[in-house]
């Protein structure tokens, strides 16, 4: 999948959440494969960090793959070079695998960013695949995926939704 990535001339995120198989990840596209690779994990310092996501961004820069740790690369970084996202391995918490997944999906994101998920049949993979799709029912069934509950309101609920409760704001 990736040498049809890189063929196509487009970068790609590939998140983990062990340090162990980021570093072997990262060794095996740049040493093997020969690839334009980086890696960022929890180790990383902010300096180093930033060259990083700087020298990835920068459009002169080849087709590249940015291997993160989902904790340390999930949040606070905007990677919109990429127009495809790897999860090589599952977080038991959908919420975190989604806001790893949105570092491409920043403003200034001008691609289709296709997301890829490896499960691997009969394995701990696929047990916790179905885990996350059960929360996600459950989260969806409670909340919902969509503010059509608002439009469902009669004026007298949304006034009530929207006021100030004075007697909070009081105390």
């Amino acid at each position: 999948m990736l040498e049809e990535v890189i063929s196509e001339q487009e970068s790609v995120l590939i998140f983990t959440q062990f340090t162990e198989i980021g570093e072997n990840l990262h060794k095996y596209l740049k040493q093997k494969l020969n690839y334009n690779s980086y890696y960022l994990h929890g180790r990383t310092t902010r300096k180093k960090r930033e060259q990083m996501i700087t020298e990835f961004q920068a459009p002169e820069t080849p087709p590249s793959i940015f291997v993160l740790s989902l904790k340390a690369g999930g949040v606070g970084i905007t990677l919109t070079k990429v127009n495809h996202v790897f999860h090589f391995d599952r977080w038991w918490n959908p919420a975190v695998e989604d806001q790893a997944t949105d570092r491409a999906f920043r403003i200034g994101q001008h691609k289709n960013v296709f997301v890829h998920k490896f499960i691997a049949l009969g394995t701990l993979e696929e047990r916790i695949d179905q885990m996350i799709e059960d929360k996600k029912t459950i989260a969806n069934s409670i909340v919902g995926s969509d503010e059509s509950w608002l439009s469902k309101l009669d004026n007298d609920s949304f006034k009530a939704l929207i006021a100030l409760n004075r007697e909070e704001v009081m105390e």
